[in-house]
């Protein structure tokens, strides 16, 4: 695993429970609002940390974290993903896992060997929107809808989410996205804060009112719909 640091006590990320969160390093997706910049496009060599530290901590604070989240970074580039949640759960942790769904098979091999309690998939925009979104020049949007579809059909708990930018998102967009979402038990649109992380800079959030105007869309369609952040 390329890890690059890790957070020792989280309240936030993982909904109650007292988490560690992992960062893993690269990404296969250049979205110019995304918070973690270094773990992007930084140099990953200067960053990067050993594995054991990571499980020393968590031997060391048994009984005091309940949970490890991995995210990123993109976690499902990593190609020894699976073995590090199962060493992770064999020490008696819950497991989540934050990706953006471009990586279906990898996503599958988790959920088929139930290696995480939760995961947390981004849902960047409208799939006329996406690459334009994420910031790449083509996003193989079979992917995306295949890792969604495999989130509804899993049985295990997850949630997928949305960092909402007017300069990026319409409420028609949202509206679409309403319809990709259908079915999960949970949806959040996240608020967009621009801080010294961000690969770019000068984006706007969506104003509050107009996010809970939104939610009108995931009526009937989602179990509940949440905003994070504002």
């Amino acid at each position: 695993m390329i890890l690059c640091g890790y957070e020792k006590f989280s309240m936030v990320d993982f909904d109650g429970k007292i988490a560690c969160t992992v960062f893993t390093g690269g990404c296969n997706f250049r979205c110019p609002f995304c918070h973690n910049a270094p773990l992007v496009v930084g140099n990953l060599k200067s960053q990067q940390i050993d594995e054991s530290e990571v499980f020393d901590y968590l031997q060391k604070r048994k009984g005091l974290v309940d949970a490890v989240c991995v995210t990123g970074g993109e976690p499902t580039l990593q190609p020894d993903l699976c073995d590090f949640l199962a060493k992770v759960r064999s020490m008696g942790y819950a497991t989540k896992l934050d990706t953006n769904g471009l990586r279906p098979d990898v996503l599958k091999a988790v959920l088929d060997d139930k290696l995480v309690d939760y995961v947390a998939m981004d849902v960047k925009n409208s799939p006329e929107k996406y690459a334009h979104t994420v910031g790449v020049q083509n996003v193989d949007m079979g992917k995306i809808l295949t890792s969604i579809q495999l989130l509804k059909d899993s049985g295990i708990d997850f949630e997928f989410r949305t960092t909402l930018i007017k300069e990026f998102h319409t409420a028609d967009d949202v509206q679409k996205i309403a319809y990709l979402v259908s079915g999960a038990p949970r949806y959040f649109m996240q608020k967009y804060n621009d801080n010294d992380g961000c690969i770019a800079h000068g984006y706007t959030p969506v104003p509050k009112a107009d996010a809970e105007s939104y939610k009108e869309y995931f009526a009937g369609k989602v179990g509940s719909v949440s905003l994070r952040g504002y």
